[in-house]
């Protein structure tokens, strides 16, 4: 009973919060559009810091240009700017040495985890061989001492055989009856 009078109340809290939702929306649509950014050649003749503000932008230190960064090529054309007096992101670097450091820094990062890949393989590989080498050697040593026991029993039986031939075969009851002389 209770919650059918507390459901009026509900719609109208959902009225209150869709309303304001909506509210909301409609300013969001009404605010102007964000200002265009200030294109590149308006810092010219200004200073680097200034320009490399907008990250659209390319420094030339020849004739203190700031440009507009040609992104349809990866670099710079030369026509436009000389690697080593361009600048983009900062201007302490030219991007030239950019360049070179982003290359180095990648081939050793590329050289590191082909080394650790290799490590590793090679790490498990080693880890794997002392148990196929301990039971190889195993499988060997029995071998060995089969074959030794089976030669063994061979020489046995010629003794046997050469000791049977001269009657110098023993009694197997009496191992230890004296030798005689016939």
């Amino acid at each position: 009973m209770e919650a059918l009078r507390l459901w009026p109340l509900w719609l109208q809290g959902l009225a209150l919060l869709w309303g304001c939702a909506g509210m909301g929306l409609a300013r969001l649509t009404a605010t102007a559009p964000p200002a265009p950014a200030q294109a590149c050649s308006e810092f010219s003749q200004r200073s680097c810091e200034e320009c490399l503000k907008n990250v659209s932008c390319l420094w030339c230190y020849t004739n203190n240009t700031c440009i507009d960064y040609p992104v349809r090529s990866i670099l710079p054309p030369s026509s436009l700017c000389s690697l080593s007096n361009a600048r983009w992101g900062v201007c302490w670097i030219n991007f030239e040495a950019l360049i070179i450091a982003i290359a180095v820094i990648a081939g050793l990062i590329l050289v590191s985890i082909t080394v650790c890949c290799c490590y590793c393989c090679y790490c498990r590989r080693c880890s794997r061989r002392p148990d196929e080498e301990e039971e190889r050697l195993a499988r060997k040593r029995e071998e060995r001492r089969l074959q030794s026991l089976q030669r063994k029993h061979e020489r046995k039986l010629k003794h046997d055989e050469i000791r049977k031939k001269y009657g110098l075969l023993q009694d197997s009851d009496n191992p230890y009856s004296r030798f005689e002389n016939e």
